[in-house]
């Protein structure tokens, strides 16, 4: 069976052309660490077949440094002398570079981990200037350097040594060491295009592409199209632009064309998102085939009356499609769903061979049922975010699921363009389903408030341009780039970070980012632009982690009926709100409550369905282990486990440990059986297990951590 593998790269554009500076680095951080390691791991495996995704906003970036036509703002900061560092400075460098996996590339980094502590994990704003007092010139020049070196991938630092030589030094670095680790970023920048066209002329890979910059194109098209699978979702006044959709197609072949020599045959629609409108223009630039998820086939067969009347076996996911649709046909591959979230969510949480094993077996399973002559698994996915969860940056596992791949005899990677020429597809649907790979709708960028006035924004900023220009006097070289800041503002990556879906601490940022580009069209035309454009969308949000509890606890454990009062005051995690880049869907924890009793731990775990074990893990104030199984009928066995040197776990007496596994998972713990005394530090998280691996991790980083209330808890934590 043919897999198709398909690595998705992209960055939205966080540069002001007006002023040509990159308000964001993520460009050349993620070059350092992601783009170069990808790259070195397919070239050291001749044999193996990939496909890999470029944006053309992400390829325009990577040229836009290469040529320093921008500047990159946190590679200016980084490279000034940490004497000559002002009070802003000083706060922007301890606000911002700590972001980065605290897990796998600070706390593993003793002088890093310091520099953390000093700054504190959950410092506040209004105390920076506090906290920058506490800091001196060698603190600010050693976190100028380990930022940027602890973004450096295990491809860089193999191919310039100097970069483990300062890993080792790991502390007091020179200003000149400092700026050698730039200097290598910078050249790295310069090496990933042409290491990504040299792979794809030897025939090793194939690059696709993305309209320009990443829009939704059914949105962009006409915004009421979301009707079709939000119908009850509230939507803006219409936003219609299918000729936008045109040039952002076009102009994607052409830097395409430009950088890797030829066109793109294939392409992965933004968010996979796609409707039958948008076929003829797919067809129109030169696409050959497009790829989605397979939601939205399934979707489009319970629709197309050839298919509706069937019983639609999920095996139909394993082949080549062909589209119909307003008289135009193009071919689709459709990614499988479980296997490509597997990859990107839970393969860094267990370990690689139980990782690589579950892929491949998983595999092998459909090779047995996929059409034989025709048989493909599509795994697509993000190339990028998710290597910063694995403590090598994914290099062992991605290097044994490689090598499983191509020493698996029933296995044989291949390139999109070489699977569609030997198997032109011979199954069709006539129906489209409008939906993107997120739950097969458009949610995530269309119908909350927040979204919808982005969208209504947009609508009268490309009106007032359309407006302007019908009246003449404004050169072609204004008109193009009105033009251009327009594409920007209809990137996706401004409407995903508007509403609850995502939060992080740049939502703001990303904010001023989108009404910039709308400003700016107004300012090329010498226009001042509209004051509320100046007024930010996002709205002040909660914080989205965790709260503390504020009273003590004593609910019923072996009550199938929860009461709102058993849980009042209750520490809360919402397991449903997203805090990352990246989505996972069909996931199963719903929410958390936890807290302490005179006595006891307790936790209530909501769930959308039971997986086949829990486990809590305790670190603080001594390591321990907890699992839990459903049994039947209706019971439940539960494993107390303890350790002295926080590794070995072994069997303990649990006496007076509680469980029931009903609608919620209620536990009750003993603090003795804990050892935990009032005022200890307290700490723990949950796993969720299928099939031996970990399916989801609560919290997605970290423990959660509070201390253990004394006598006096509830009158200081006094509340109506």
């Amino acid at each position: 069976m043919n897999v198709v593998i398909l690595w998705h790269m992209h960055q939205p554009y966080y540069v002001n052309p007006l002023t040509k500076k990159a308000k964001m680095p993520w460009v050349r951080l993620h070059a350092a660490k992601g783009y170069l390691d990808m790259i070195d791991l397919v070239t050291a495996q001749p044999e193996l077949r990939v496909n890999f995704n470029f944006t053309p906003v992400l390829v325009r970036q990577i040229l836009e440094l290469v040529n320093h036509e921008v500047e990159d703002e946190w590679e200016s900061v980084s490279r000034k002398p940490a004497a000559s560092l002002d009070n802003e400075d000083r706060r922007h460098l301890l606000e911002n570079f700590f972001k980065i996996n605290w897990e796998t590339l600070v706390r593993p980094v003793p002088r890093y981990a310091e520099l953390l502590a000093k700054r504190g994990p959950g410092y506040t704003l209004a105390k920076l200037d506090a906290i920058v007092r506490t800091f001196n010139e060698a603190d600010f020049r050693d976190l100028q350097t380990l930022y940027n070196l602890q973004w450096c991938g295990f491809s860089a630092v193999r191919r310039f040594p100097v970069l483990q030589e300062l890993k080792d030094k790991g502390r007091d670095f020179t200003e000149q060491e400092k700026n050698a680790v730039l200097d290598i970023h910078r050249e790295i920048l310069g090496l990933v295009l042409p290491e990504y066209r040299a792979a794809a002329e030897r025939g090793q890979i194939e690059l696709t592409t993305t309209p320009y910059f990443h829009p939704i194109m059914p949105l962009v098209y006409d915004t009421h199209i979301a009707r079709r699978c939000q119908p009850q979702s509230p939507l803006p006044s219409a936003f219609s632009a299918p000729e936008d959709v045109r040039a952002q197609l076009r102009l994607a072949q052409e830097l395409h064309e430009q950088v890797f020599g030829h066109r793109a045959r294939g392409l992965w629609p933004s968010e996979g998102s796609i409707a039958p409108e948008i076929v003829p223009l797919m067809v129109e630039a030169g696409f050959d085939y497009f790829c989605s998820d397979e939601g939205n086939l399934f979707k489009s067969l319970k629709n197309d009356p050839a298919w509706n009347t069937r019983n639609v076996e999920h095996t139909e996911l394993f082949q080549g499609w062909r589209i119909y649709a307003y008289e135009k046909t193009i071919q689709a591959l459709f990614r499988d769903r479980p296997l490509s979230d597997f990859i990107g969510f839970d393969a860094a949480r267990n370990e690689t061979p139980k990782a690589v094993a579950h892929l491949i077996d998983n595999l092998k399973n459909i090779a047995k049922v996929a059409p034989a002559d025709r048989g493909v698994a599509p795994l697509i996915l993000d190339g990028e975010n998710a290597w910063e969860a694995f403590p090598d940056s994914g290099e062992a596992f991605l290097t044994s699921f490689y090598r499983a791949l191509t020493s698996t005899p029933e296995l044989k990677t291949c390139r999109l363009g070489d699977y569609f020429d030997a198997h032109p597809a011979q199954v069709e649907t006539c129906y489209l389903h409008s939906g993107s790979w997120i739950r097969s709708d458009f949610d995530i960028w269309i119908g909350d408030p927040e979204e919808n006035k982005a969208w209504e924004w947009l609508k009268e900023t490309r009106h007032f341009l359309v407006e302007r220009l019908t009246q003449g006097n404004i050169t072609p070289e204004r008109a193009e780039a009105a033009w251009w800041e327009i594409y920007a503002a209809e990137g996706s990556d401004w409407f995903w970070w508007y509403g609850p879906d995502f939060t992080i601490d740049t939502d703001f940022l990303f904010d001023e980012l989108f009404r910039l580009h709308l400003q700016n069209v107004y300012r090329i035309l010498d226009i001042e632009p509209p004051a509320h454009l100046d007024v930010p969308i996002c709205l002040p949000s909660s914080d989205l982690g965790y709260t503390q509890p504020l009273r003590l606890l004593s609910p019923d454990i072996s009550s199938e009926t929860e009461h709102f009062f058993n849980w009042l005051g209750a520490g809360q995690l919402d397991l449903t709100k997203q805090q990352t880049a990246m989505f996972q869907g069909d996931r199963i924890g719903q929410k958390l409550f936890f807290g302490f009793g005179t006595g006891d731990f307790f936790f209530r775990l909501d769930l959308s369905r039971h997986p086949e074990a829990i486990t809590v893990r305790f670190l603080l104030p001594h390591p321990a282990r907890v699992t839990l199984r459903p049994t039947r009928p209706g019971g439940i066995e539960t494993i107390f486990e303890a350790s002295e040197d926080g590794v070995l776990f072994t069997p303990a007496p649990a006496a007076n440990l509680r469980a029931h596994w009903g609608h919620s998972l209620i536990v009750s713990i003993p603090r003795k059986l804990l050892r935990v005394e009032p005022g200890h530090e307290f700490a723990f998280f949950i796993q969720l297990l299928e099939g031996g691996l970990q399916r989801e991790r609560y919290p997605e980083r970290g423990a959660i951590e509070l201390a253990a209330p004394g006598m006096d808890f509830e009158s200081e934590q006094w509340f109506v």
